[in-house]
């Protein structure tokens, strides 16, 4: 088979979930429909947050970044997924594909590191009620934010740039739903087994460590929990801490199958559906699951509808 650089391929054929689907149709329609609510959903949740005083405190703000991030992550895959199944045509240049690759990791990463922060954010609440706007003030708050886009992007930028400078020399078909650095891999022509390592290395790290602080706060938030006085104040707690972990575990399980499961055990067709499912079914569900079950929202949800808004910056 004929070697070619990489710098003389101009483009690759995506063969996602729709391609490989018996019914492509009812696929089609269902990530329309999910697209849509994710993107009705976050909007309504980050104009809610922006309009109502009563939700600028640090747990709303960074609710409010969960959810652009969700928004942006969304729509980096589903809208080319749709406009290439409806136009007949699922190619995407080399270089979209390193763009894609780069914001697909930055807000992936982003989002793991935001939700150890909002863990960190639940164990303040609970644990040091009556300092909790001195602890997380607002200068901390866009610390934590910063922090996350600021070291997600660097290590997208680093994983992009080294994946895509290997020499693809095999079929450019990359029977993923977007471009991702495990199957891409796959079509390299050069020895691709210590960067392999590197990346489950790494992923590992990113993954476990943010996971592994969310158990820490947890634990100290459930127990301190247990010890209140008042049943109404438990089941608040509880309640809004059960929502974040909701998240946390939709987010890190699916994340943890397609980049710390070895690969030798799951197939392209199950990375597709996995890819979906934190791409698309996961931001969807994230402002559902935060706001369905959150007299806060529900009541700012009201207020905006039949009274109006009251801005004021956080």
């Amino acid at each position: 088979m004929e070697l070619r650089n990489m710098t003389l391929i101009e483009s690759f054929f995506l063969i996602g979930i729709l391609q490989d689907s018996r019914f492509p149709e009812l696929i089609c329609l269902i990530i329309t429909c999910l697209y849509l609510v994710a993107m009705a959903s976050n909007g309504v949740l980050l104009l809610l947050i922006a309009m109502d005083n009563r939700l600028h405190v640090p747990m709303y703000f960074m609710l409010s970044q969960l959810s652009l991030m969700d928004l942006l992550f969304a729509s980096v895959v589903a809208p080319k997924t749709l406009v290439d199944y409806l136009c007949g045509q699922n190619t995407i240049s080399f270089t979209a594909c390193g763009l894609q690759m780069f914001l697909a990791l930055t807000l992936g990463g982003a989002e793991d590191i935001l939700l150890a922060f909002m863990a960190y954010d639940r164990y303040v609440a609970i644990r040091h009620p009556l300092n909790y706007m001195v602890i997380m003030r607002p200068k901390v708050c866009w610390f934590m934010v910063v922090t996350s886009w600021l070291l997600a992007s660097l290590s997208a930028l680093v994983h992009t740039i080294y994946t895509m400078h290997f020499p693809f020399c095999r079929a450019q078909e990359i029977h993923h739903l977007l471009c991702e650095i495990p199957p891409l891999l796959k079509l390299a022509c050069a020895d691709t087994s210590q960067y392999k390592l590197i990346l489950y290395t790494t992923g590992v790290t990113f993954l476990l460590m943010p996971l592994s602080a969310i158990f820490a706060s947890y634990t100290l938030v459930l127990t301190a929990v247990f010890h209140m006085p008042s049943a109404q104040g438990r089941q608040k707690a509880l309640l809004t801490c059960s929502s974040h972990l909701t998240v946390v575990g939709l987010y890190y399980g699916a994340a943890m199958f397609m980049y710390v499961l070895p690969s030798a055990y799951h197939s392209p067709q199950q990375e597709n559906i996995i890819s979906v499912f934190y791409t698309i079914v996961t931001p969807a569900l994230n402002p559902l699951i935060y706001s369905l079950r959150n007299k806060d929202v529900l009541g700012a949800l009201k207020k905006v509808m039949w009274k109006g808004p009251t801005v004021r910056r956080f």
